[in-house]
């Protein structure tokens, strides 16, 4: 895991200013730093070595000398890629796959994207053509960064090296803030700071002569029409164990060593037990056990083998680290849970340079509770929709008593009362806090062209916790959950792999059905099964899976 900075244009001051923008992002990489300087083009890098710790130094050149890379992030396949190119005729010079990225690059140009997996953030300088390609991966979990300042095109890992550099005045972006209040993050590519955008996940950014533009080679797409319904749930469960057991072992390629976040719940308990980590690392709560999950974890722990290490935060700590933590995000972003994760990183980083995190979990397999909410409004759906929106709006005219929301939410369909896992403003709210007008859509506005986008994908097929978790793959992994992970994580210098967040789980996780998502009362069913499937990999008895499958499963978590 790296940082990555750079600018087209000449300036006379082109080293210092790129020096000043690699040491915003120190932390990043604080193995060590390089540059690549040339009259159209300045590229920085900060290193965490993870990978042929002697020879990966960046930014490196592909073999014919062309395209020069800086890159932040793992390619996962880099053997396999390795091998392809060999029979090609190219030879390396180093075991990185740093190398094998940028001359797959060469070889494929921007196909080569389609080849890759894993997670990454790269920038290649096209010394021939006097072009420069960004590229982010295909969920979100590295971030990219741009803005044009002065003529200079200007790019970097966090909006922090691009206020490095000179000229950029600093104003607030009034549209991102109003969407803030709603979704709790910006879900826009413009960010806080007006100007400076982000590279959204599976996009790549081609920029040559002073104009770029944006192309999409990647979509969060669910697609459960296509599986096979002559599929039976223990050929599912089978299919995805193997796709499970190889993602991970795909992310434990590493020269040093990889170790396990680990909470009380099913999601990081799967990785850290049947990863082969030796040590997990999990953070609580000195306010009694409401929030914490540390007994939970401890649990897991010992019957994986694993050494446990546990950081128990106090309420001065919490306090006391807002400060930073902001600093790291660089823009805001209303998720407590971001300051758990930057003492959890701070505590693995003392122990470990990689650590495994189980991200990407309820998004795919339909985890989060919300999603079994279709199914209770079912219980009413005999009657007529203009009826119940006539109830739900007499009742928000209510007090706050039992049973109001409900009849609110079953008077509106899903694009109007879902946005994400958190709708914390509506339109009325953010009108009285802001003290501006409100000069951008509504929530309801900014989402339609992706709601109107899913029903001409799926022509109509997609049921409601369907769009629901569509919603929460383009929008709330990679704008709260994936952020907060990289950010958090590199604050302390340390690599997070989300092994569940595999182009190649995503394929098969998109087919599923929504019965092997909610089902006998609880979420993430086919997840589920796995892990009870496999006690030898986990924790859990023979008795726990038999009650699982009989449909009268208690949460072990």
């Amino acid at each position: 895991m790296c940082g990555i900075c750079g600018f087209t244009g000449y300036r006379q001051d082109q080293k210092t200013v790129i020096e000043r923008m690699m040491k915003a992002i120190e932390h990043r990489g604080p193995d060590s730093e390089g540059s690549f300087c040339r009259e159209k083009i300045t590229l920085g890098f900060r290193r965490l070595s993870i990978i042929d710790l002697e020879d990966g130094q960046q930014p490196m050149e592909s073999t014919d000398g062309n395209l020069h890379i800086v890159f932040n992030g793992e390619i996962y396949d880099y053997k396999e890629l390795r091998a392809e190119l060999e029979d090609f005729g190219i030879s390396f010079c180093t075991h990185s796959d740093t190398e094998v990225l940028v001359n797959t690059i060469q070889l494929y140009g921007e196909k080569a994207l389609n080849k890759l997996r894993g997670m990454f953030g790269f920038a290649v300088w096209n010394e021939q053509e006097q072009s420069l390609m960004l590229a982010r991966d295909f969920f979100g979990i590295k971030p990219v960064y741009y803005a044009e300042i002065d003529g200079h095109f200007v790019f970097a890992s966090e909006i922090k090296s691009i206020l490095a550099f000179p000229g950029y005045e600093r104003k607030v972006n009034q549209k991102a803030l109003e969407q803030y209040l709603s979704f709790q993050y910006s879900p826009l590519e413009e960010t806080f700071f007006r100007g400076i955008y982000k590279l959204m996940p599976g996009h790549m950014l081609l920029y040559k002569n002073g104009n770029y533009e944006i192309k999409t080679y990647f979509k969060t797409k669910l697609a459960p029409g296509q599986w096979d319904r002559k599929t039976n749930m223990e050929q599912l469960r089978n299919q995805l164990a193997e796709n499970l057991k190889d993602s991970v072992e795909h992310h434990m390629l590493s020269d040093v060593e990889v170790g396990a976040f680990l909470s009380g719940g099913v999601d990081s308990g799967y990785l850290a037990s049947s990863s082969g980590a030796d040590q997990a690392f999990t953070v609580g709560f000195d306010e009694g056990d409401r929030y914490s999950e540390v007994n939970k974890a401890a649990k897991v722990a010992e019957k994986a083998g694993l050494k446990h290490h546990v950081k128990i935060i106090s309420k001065q700590e919490f306090w006391d680290a807002l400060p930073d933590v902001m600093y790291h995000m660089d823009e805001p972003l209303a998720d407590a849970s971001a300051v758990a994760l930057y003492f959890l990183s701070k505590e693995a980083a003392g122990h470990v340079k990689v650590v495994l995190s189980g991200e990407g979990a309820d998004e795919l397999f339909g985890g989060y509770n919300i999603y079994r909410e279709p199914e209770s409004l079912k219980k009413i759906a005999w009657i007529p929709f203009g009826v119940r929106r006539v109830i739900g709006k007499l009742a928000a005219k209510l007090p706050d008593v039992k049973g109001r929301d409900f009849l609110i939410r079953a008077g509106m369909k899903v694009e109007e009362r879902f946005i994400g896992n958190a709708y914390i403003y509506r339109e009325k709210e953010k009108a009285q806090i802001l003290k501006n007008k409100v000069t951008g859509p509504s929530t309801q506005e900014y989402l339609r062209p992706f709601f109107e986008e899913l029903e001409s994908e799926n022509r109509g097929l997609l049921q409601d916790m369907e769009k629901m978790q569509s919603v929460d793959l383009r929008y709330w992994l990679p704008g709260d959950i994936l952020q907060k992970a990289d950010k958090m994580s590199m604050a302390h210098s340390l690599e997070v792999r989300v092994p569940f967040l595999d182009k190649e789980v995503f394929d098969f996780a998109a087919k599923l059905p929504k019965e092997a998502k909610i089902a006998a009362g609880t979420t993430k069913y086919i997840f589920r099964s796995v892990f009870f499937y496999w006690p030898d990999l986990l924790v859990w008895d023979q008795s726990g899976y038999q009650q699982f499958r009989h449909g009268v499963f208690q949460k072990c978590f």
